[in-house]
């Protein structure tokens, strides 16, 4: 994905807009599997350390979360109800680590800030890889199931942004999809 310069992303506005309000449960967990089958079923990570940056509810008093600017062509707009969480965590990985199999309750803004990492997307059936180095983005909407790994032969680092329901996991560990050889 593009930067601007200095790194803010781009997407930026397209990621928390998949946050916007809606008046559909969202589900917690996947599903087609109970906990329990997840847990059993998982991928596990390797080689990884996550160290959670800050975590903070944002609410407004009338239960809509709701905030828009524009600044010349420039628009953005979040929208939440009744809450939302945002949590922001960094992530490092070795040499060829791997975050394992997993989804996310909501959307996650991913930054590249150290190396290069490879993504694989559950749903696509040719299991290609998706580059992103260190200055560039990844967009997780949170729908499906992912893996990121460190394919790069250098240590590598990541900046996550979650976007979840209040008090909702920021992640849950998901069966390898059979799309790829891993």
């Amino acid at each position: 994905m593009s930067t601007y310069p200095g790194g803010t992303l781009i997407p930026f506005a397209l990621a928390v807009a998949l946050a916007a309000c809606n008046d559909r449960a969202h589900p917690s967990a996947p599903s087609d599997l109970t906990r329990a089958e997840m847990s059993l079923a998982s991928t596990q990570g390797s080689g990884t350390k996550s160290t959670l940056l800050g975590r903070s509810t944002f609410q407004a008093d009338d239960q809509t979360f709701k905030i828009k600017r524009m600044t010349g062509d420039w628009q953005l707009e979040i929208k939440a109800k009744p809450a939302f969480d945002l949590a922001v965590q960094s992530i490092t990985f070795a040499v060829d680590a791997q975050s394992g199999w997993h989804r996310h309750p909501g959307p996650v803004l991913i930054q590249v800030v150290k190396g290069e990492m490879t993504f694989y997307e559950s749903d696509d059936p040719t299991c290609t890889p998706l580059r992103k180095k260190a200055g560039e983005a990844y967009l997780d909407a949170g729908d499906h199931a992912h893996i990121a790994r460190n394919e790069s032969g250098a240590p590598a680092e990541n900046v996550v942004t979650y976007f979840v329901p209040p008090g909702d996991s920021l992640r849950y560990d998901a069966p390898r999809p059979g799309n790829c050889p891993f």
